[in-house]
């Protein structure tokens, strides 16, 4: 066999198993966003309240976000096919406990918990294994502008998919739909091999892994608690925070005694790393906090039903699938880190429209332009972002990256939920929407500002055909 086919062979192996890999990110994204549309018929169904949705909501994007970074490095010592695996049958048992749940309780350990942990233990090797399959610049940019692509359309669809569903049949069936396409996935990554062996005699850091994770779900869980009781919001607060602090002291504690911790400080050096990943924690907060904020108000007070909700998400599934599309083009012709620029300003001026056309308006439609932005201008993004940070690092500090980059994404859209969803459910009313989107704008111009300091043309680490932070995936 000539080395030109043996390369053939290997690209067309690759690209294989690059579609399980899409499709385990697609339905993650799924996931965190289709709920938003039963949240009427759940809280009937289970006889709880728009507020038990949400917790159970948020919960399940917490515990992704918390679990990301200990999932990352157990990939080294499970090896990354294994971690897949293992996640993807956890992911699809606790679908089918949410789709049979008799009440909220199961709901969460079905939902949040074991879809959530499962999500943690699968995406992680998504990238990491993306980045050890595609070597060249315009191989690996292409396999990762699918990847975000599917999951920015998962997020953007899964309020359409699961108000059809919903609508059609049961929101009991959007989880056996889930179920359904977990089976595909692991049928499809039969052939999936890991480029690295794994290495059982790795160390785990399993008491960085509790500090880190319990300092997450306390942050987050306290602002939950913000239109309950503000004493034990802030109490809860402090005592993430606490605990985070303490996760430090701890790595520092383990670097300085030469053992390996759960997060290298060396990961935090990089300052156009660091703006990446603002710039993915903001791009997520917004799309998933939209998401819950419009989804909720147009069902509890406006009265839609699941399929009529979703039906208007259309707009912002549109616009994240035709910039996703051209994601690869744009990369080739512009630097990132004006792409990044570029989309913050969209996606705020989506934001602006949906402040500005919904107030007064009697019609539902009105939510599309903005939508329509939002969507176009966070699809332009996701690639980018991804690419900036991912290419900060050498090959072997990917597992790390990787599950600290997913963290971030994850805990902003449970952010977004959270305190986006905590203003509008604390009453429920158009003056409780405005709020929510300007708490939504200002993160927006965070991130906005995080994407004006990224270096135009950073030099990047010499990853093995990494695309280079600031500039062209071209060749």
């Amino acid at each position: 066999m000539t080395e030109r086919a043996a390369t053939g062979d290997s690209t067309r192996a690759a690209r294989r198993v690059l579609v399980p890999l899409a499709l385990a990110q697609f339905i993650c994204s799924f996931a965190g966003s289709n709920m938003n549309v039963m949240i009427t018929d759940i809280s009937q169904d289970l006889d709880t309240t728009v507020k038990g949705v949400q917790t159970a909501i948020t919960l399940f994007l917490l515990v992704m976000a918390a679990l990301m970074i200990p999932g990352g490095k157990l990939t080294d010592r499970w090896g990354r096919k294994r971690c897949f695996l293992v996640g993807l049958t956890l992911y699809g048992v606790g679908a089918l406990l949410s789709a049979v749940s008799p009440g909220l309780g199961a709901l969460v350990l079905g939902n949040s918990i074991l879809e959530g942990v499962g999500t943690a233990l699968l995406i992680p090797p998504v990238y990491i294994l993306t980045t050890m399959y595609f070597h060249d610049t315009t191989s690996r940019a292409k396999a990762f502008g699918m990847i975000s692509g599917m999951g920015g359309i998962g997020a953007a669809a899964g309020p359409l998919l699961g108000g059809l569903i919903t609508s059609a049949i049961s929101w009991r069936a959007a989880f056996v739909f889930q179920a359904a396409v977990i089976v595909v996935i692991i049928v499809l990554s039969r052939r999936m091999h890991d480029p690295v062996p794994a290495d059982p005699t790795r160390p785990f850091d399993t008491l960085g892994s509790v500090l880190s994770a319990g300092g997450l779900v306390a942050l987050v869980g306290g602002i939950l608690l913000a239109d309950d009781d503000v004493g034990a919001m802030a109490a809860l607060m402090g005592v993430g925070v606490l605990l985070l602090v303490g996760f430090f002291v701890h790595v520092r504690a383990m670097e300085r005694a030469g053992r390996e911790p759960l997060l290298s400080t060396s990961l935090f050096r990089s300052r156009t790393s660091n703006l990446g990943m603002v710039t993915q924690n903001v791009q997520w907060l917004i799309l998933i906090g939209t998401s819950f904020v419009v989804a909720t108000y147009l069902q509890v007070v406006r009265g839609y039903d699941a399929i009529q909700t979703g039906v208007i998400f259309t707009a912002a599934t549109l616009g994240i699938l035709v910039s996703s599309l051209a994601a690869e083009r744009l990369a080739k012709r512009h630097p990132q880190r004006n792409l990044i620029l570029v989309g913050f300003l969209t996606t705020l001026g989506g934001i602006a429209v949906l402040l500005t056309l919904v107030a007064g308006s009697p019609s539902a439609w009105a939510f599309a332009p903005g939508l329509l932005l939002i969507g176009l201008g966070v699809g332009v993004m996701l690639t980018p972002s991804v690419n900036v940070v991912q290419s900060s690092f050498p090959d072997a500090q990917q597992g790390e990256i990787s599950g600290l980059s997913r963290s971030v994404s994850n805990l902003g859209s449970s952010l977004g939920t959270a305190v986006a969803g905590t203003i509008l459910v604390a009453q429920i009313a158009d003056r409780s929407y405005g709020l929510a989107m300007v708490a939504l704008a200002v993160a927006g111009v965070v991130g906005l500002v995080a994407a004006v300091l990224l270096p135009a043309r950073p030099v990047t680490a010499a990853v093995e055909g990494a695309v280079p932070a600031g500039g062209s995936t071209g060749t």
